[in-house]
């Protein structure tokens, strides 16, 4: 109790003041908590939070998707009507969004007990009059409008444009039959039908915490957390990466579930018992039962009562009122926290003839109550800044949190204190707390505008389980014969017709030709104790002139490279076989013969596409004249991945390239190959992934920036997919992106430098660098200085996020690329779940801070009943040549072996006579011998 308060009871002895004083201290003791017990709460939280974006909903915080994946960015315009349902009372309001500004109209109603704890159809009736009240006010009863429905509960949602929310529970007293477990938009729709009068365009279902976040963001750009402190609590906050499709999802966590799995009974006192136990709920929302308005007035009757029964308040007179459930409501710790009103309100609603002195207790009593609710929240709040700030890789976060609810405006000090708590347990973080001042329904009116956008914005696009399925056709049309012409995915047979098996062994030389480096590689795999494999390689540049030269050119220098390569290994005068690495769409008909379709990765050396790269190695290597070489293979570089990785783990049928190009290949059933001969055994296919859509399949989802790279690369039109998610064009995709955000002022102050304008200024490791977690911010500086530009805080901000969403867009396709070559494996085995490995290598995948988990996570998602290992081959596709020819060869050998064990078998013309002879003696015996034989033993005697 506060010193001043204790002295102000005069008229009570020293030493019953004393007394008095300890008894109430100890009573309040529990609601007093320290800054350890509020670090363990914050602790708690930041556990809840992460459980329950990995069970999905199974946890005490529920973290349900809201699918709101932005805040609102200005642009929203037009009329929309918000419905706002979480309390005793339903609001109706129009909302017309023009030119960042928004003119509101709104009623409320109210929703007696009765129909709050009915039936579901009474409930929603009862809304859907109001509705119809409210639109008759308006004038606008015949008006089609878009309408957003705030809908305060914990409800499932499985996406902002299809308009459904599945009910959980309820919560702050409602109770109504038949909803949990069911779709309250179709409910509320069921409702609009039967009344006949109007009809409503509903267009997103949201929770009233994240129409508080939306509708204070639309003031502050800054605000990415929504919190409601009024009947209920919870708390929503813009989380990154929950969806396979967009950086960022608002989440709505549902913090008051808290503690339900007994985290919080260190804290929780027996007045928190005894009302949990009185509930509609027990057991259930403990943490909001802590800290809400529907409860706090409760706790402290529960408090006062027992003070009294001690003979420490009101004389020991214990009335019927104060005895009565819910006479004590918030409302009333608001204005006896005030002073002016403090002894009138105790008696006025109490209906005691309390003194000054009880009004003081009253007062410390409500006090200790409201306080520890206030640094509950906080120590909450707490947790989901610093999640925010870590997710995001930053030393120092500046934030600004929405409020609505009666708690957080009415209560005197419940704001201070939270901001107070949020500041010592998170001092990393600079919090902003915005109360909302239309609530949540200007919000959901936002979302509604923000879901009218993207349902828009999708017609005719498609979602990333679309690109699943739209690749997975591509890849059966790719691999018709009749089908194949016209296929964007070509779908090359490799010949290579198995992974290693563990047995091979030799001396190789593999040639890797794929980019502005040429590597070659000796790989010697030996069987002494195990297998083995040891390799040297070395790496050649290739110059600009010879990629853009003539082939003879480029061949000459491939052939002179590995002279050298075999001068210094000292091998000139042996003919090891070797596997080229050629990366680029070759057609082949046999496993050492390419023909080179078309030239990728900025290579445009003339007369080779339609050639056969091996004979034109071959000819520069016999031009040459000083060395001879045994071409057994030509191979992919992503056939050369699968088989690297295929050497180490014997279950790897896929490989992909993500770096500077990209390209996929798997292992697929001989049947279904219609360009191959045979029916028995699998063949590797390379599918050439990087030109799907060249027929016109992307263009739903390619973007202006996507068409500028198109039409300013060597080769327009074609390896769309490619363009959009590959390392040679992402640095560049954020340039373009930063050009015109600086034209229109949203970055650098408008300010756009030469360097800005220059391609190629803005690399792909750039994106990377300023992806990573620590950092990121000062790679960003560097780099943005290299650019001439002098980047404030936000633009920091901005550009990373940028770089998030053109990293993000690129995992996410490929992903859905993955997903539809391994639902066809999947079904190949005609398997409930398939096992298998996934072998990648490439510089984005590998230098990408953030890259491989988003791509495994988006493979997850996109076909959950797969197990699949992602394997980096450390090697690159060198040794994955090497391993080809070591197969080839092992093959080769085997037939060798099987040909010389029949060659006993083979005879000679002389052999032959000899037989010949023999089987006329024979037939003479058979005709002339058996007959008399067989009348010997046949006659009868």
């Amino acid at each position: 109790m506060c010193h001043h308060n204790r002295f102000l009871l005069l008229n009570v002895a020293k030493s019953d003041i004393i007394s008095l004083v300890f008894q109430v201290d100890e009573t309040l003791c529990p609601f007093k908590l320290s800054q350890e017990q509020l670090q363990l709460v914050k602790a708690r939280m930041r556990a809840g939070l992460e459980a329950g974006l990995k069970t999905k909903g199974s946890s005490a915080i529920k973290m349900l998707p809201s699918y709101v994946y932005r805040t609102p960015d200005g642009t929203e315009h037009g009329k929309y009507l918000a419905l706002d349902l979480g309390g005793t009372n339903f609001r109706a309001m129009m909302v017309n969004f023009k030119r960042q500004n928004a003119r509101l109209y709104h009623k409320i109603y109210t929703i007696p007990l009765e129909i709050m704890q009915g039936t579901g159809e009474e409930l929603f009736d009862h809304i859907a009059q109001c509705v119809s009240d409210f639109l008759d006010y308006m004038g606008m009863k015949n008006a089609h409008l878009p309408a957003g429905f705030t809908f305060s509960f914990p409800c499932e949602q499985t996406a902002i444009d299809t308009v459904s929310g599945t009910l959980v529970s309820w919560t702050k007293g409602y109770k109504a039959t038949d909803c949990e477990g069911h779709d309250v938009v179709s409910m509320l729709r069921e409702a609009i039908k039967r009344r006949n009068e109007f009809d409503l365009d509903i267009v997103a279902v949201v929770n009233d915490t994240v129409g508080t976040m939306m509708s204070c963001a639309y003031e502050d750009p800054q605000c990415e957390i929504g919190l409601i402190a009024g009947t209920g609590t919870n708390v929503c906050y813009m989380e990154e990466e929950v969806d396979a499709e967009l950086s960022k999802m608002c989440i709505n966590t549902e913090w008051g579930g808290l503690g339900d799995d007994g985290s919080l009974d260190d804290i929780i006192t027996p007045y928190d018992m005894e009302v949990n136990q009185n509930s509609i709920n027990p057991g259930r929302q403990r943490f909001e039962k802590l800290t809400s308005g529907m409860y706090l007035g409760e706790i402290v009757r529960q408090v006062l009562l027992d003070l009294t029964r001690g003979g420490l308040l009101f004389r020991g007179h214990v009335t019927e009122t104060l005895k009565t459930p819910g006479i004590f409501e918030t409302k009333y710790l608001s204005q006896i926290e005030r002073w002016e009103k403090l002894c009138v309100s105790v008696r006025e609603t109490l209906g005691l003839k309390g003194t000054c002195d009880d009004s003081i207790i009253v007062k410390e009593v409500c006090g200790a109550v409201s306080r520890r609710a206030a640094q509950l929240c906080g120590a909450g709040m707490a947790a989901v800044v610093d999640k925010i700030r870590e997710n995001r890789g930053l030393d120092h976060l500046n934030i600004t949190v929405g409020v609505d609810g009666a708690l957080y405006k009415l209560h005197p000090h419940f704001s201070r204190v939270l901001k107070d708590t949020t500041e010592v347990l998170a001092p990393q973080c600079n919090v902003t707390f915005l109360p909302s001042e239309e609530g949540s329904g200007k919000g959901a009116a936002l979302i509604s505008a923000v879901a009218r956008q993207i349902i828009t914005s999708r017609t005719g696009r498609w979602t990333l389980l679309d690109i699943m399925q739209q690749f997975r056709r591509e890849l059966a049309k790719g691999l018709g014969r009749d089908t194949n012409p016209t296929a964007a995915l070509k779908m090359l047979p490799t010949f290579v017709r198995s992974i290693p098996d563990g047995s091979e062994k030799g001396d190789f030389i593999a040639l890797d030709l794929g980019g502005s480096n040429f590597r070659i590689l000796r790989v010697k795999v030996s069987h002494e104790k195990k297998q083995t494999v040891q390799m040297e390689s070395q790496i050649y540049d290739t110059p600009e002139d010879i990629i853009h030269g003539s082939g003879t050119r480029l061949f000459d220098h491939v052939a002179e490279c590995l002279g050298d390569f075999m001068e210094k290994q000292n091998i000139k005068d042996k003919k090891l076989p070797v596997g080229f690495t050629f990366s680029f769409p070759c057609q082949q008909t046999k496993l050492d013969e390419g023909f080179l379709i078309t030239w990728t990765k900025r290579f445009k050396a003339g007369g080779v596409e339609g050639m056969d790269v091996v004979k034109l190695l071959n000819k520069a290597i016999k031009k040459r004249g000083d060395y001879d070489a045994d071409i057994m293979a030509v191979v992919n570089d992503t056939v050369g991945t699968m088989m690297t990785c295929g050497f180490d783990d014997q279950r790897c049928e896929v490989g992909i390239i993500i770096g500077t190009g990209t390209n996929a290949c798997y292992m697929e059933e001989l049947r279904n190959i219609d360009l191959v001969e045979g029916d028995e055994g699998r063949m590797c296919v390379n599918t050439e992934w990087g030109a799907f859509g060249d027929d016109g399949r992307l263009e739903d989802i390619r973007t202006e920036f996507d068409r500028e790279i198109d039409r300013g690369s060597i080769n327009p039109g074609k390896q769309l997919f490619e363009k959009m998610v590959s390392g040679m064009y992402m640095g560049e995709l954020v340039r373009l992106i930063l050009v015109k955000m600086a034209r229109e002022g949203l970055v650098f102050e408008g300010r756009i430098t030469p360097e800005l304008l220059t391609k190629g200024k803005f690399e792909t490791k750039h994106i990377s660098a300023i992806e990573k977690s620590k950092e990121g911010l000062s790679k960003a500086r560097e780099i943005l200085t290299r650019l001439g530009v002098e980047p404030s805080t936000d633009d920091f901000s901005l550009v990373s996020q940028v770089c998030t969403v053109v990293s993000f867009r690129s995992a996410n396709l490929i992903a859905a690329a993955l997903a539809g070559i391994l639902m066809r494996l999947k079904e190949n085995k005609g398997v409930a779940r398939l096992r298998t490995t996934v072998g990648i290598d490439g510089s984005l995948y590998k230098m990408h801070p953030q890259y491989a988990r988003r791509l495994h996570k988006a493979v997850r998602r996109l076909v959950p009943d797969t197990d699949v290992r992602f394997l980096l081959s450390e090697s690159g596709s060198g040794k994955g040549a090497a391993m080809v020819t070591a197969v080839a060869y092992r093959l080769a050998e085997h037939s060798r072996q099987i040909a010389q064990i029949l060659s006993e078998f083979r005879l000679t013309t002389e052999q032959l006579l000899e037989v010949r002879k023999l089987s006329q003696w024979c037939v003479c015996v058979c005709v002339c011998v058996f007959p008399c034989v067989l009348c010997h033993y046949l006659t009868p005697s």
